[in-house]
């Protein structure tokens, strides 16, 4: 936006600061004026006929819109996807422990891809995979929702979980401490695994 000499047009409409019409004039007359009063001349319509322009405290309309800007972010949800990755040969003791951590992810409010990679012969047996996508979908049931359905990616099978806020909320009902036990008892998990890598 210009404001006070970057303004260019020959003539101008003019508001003041208490939102007054004040009629159209050149811009040196209305600087005049904001000057003043103490304050600024803005440009709020440039494509208009002739561009309006409102006498106003250019500082402190800067730093309002500034707190404006930053409250609409902090309101933004912003979900991400996290990732948790399957064998088919994955047996139950990592099964579970992967699958905490994507109740964990949920519980968060992210979503949760699972991925199955089938590495050579494996993908004859696709079944496997839908198998454990199945027990996934179990395995979470009471905090998530489908959104995509298991599904062939190259050699990848994947399915897609999102939270569902209303099993969430009734989850953490019922369970008001276990949230917090969980994040210890995960924290717990990560470091023991940390060094993991999946079995091919």
């Amino acid at each position: 936006m210009r404001v006070n000499r970057e303004i260019r047009a020959p003539q101008i409409r003019v508001i003041d600061d208490a939102g007054t019409m004040l009629g159209v004039m050149t811009v040196p007359e209305a600087l005049r004026i904001a000057e003043e009063r103490n304050l600024d001349l803005l440009e709020i319509a440039p494509t208009a006929t002739p561009p309006t322009c409102k006498i106003m405290d250019y500082g402190k309309w800067k730093y309002e819109n500034k707190k404006k800007a930053a409250a609409a972010r902090k309101k933004q949800v912003i979900v991400s996807i996290k990732e948790v990755q399957m064998r088919p040969r994955t047996d139950q003791h990592d099964f579970e422990t992967k699958m905490n951590h994507a109740r964990r992810f949920l519980l968060d409010g992210d979503k949760v891809k699972v991925n199955l990679r089938f590495m050579g012969r494996e993908l004859a047996h696709q079944e496997l995979g839908l198998e454990i996508m199945k027990k996934c979908i179990e395995f979470t049931k009471d905090l998530a929702m489908v959104e995509t359905n298991p599904k062939m990616e190259g050699k990848q099978l994947f399915l897609l979980l999102a939270p569902d806020p209303l099993k969430i909320k009734e989850y953490m009902r019922a369970h008001p401490n276990k949230s917090k036990q969980d994040t210890k008892e995960l924290a717990a998990l990560e470091e023991d695994d940390s060094g993991e890598t999946d079995e091919e």
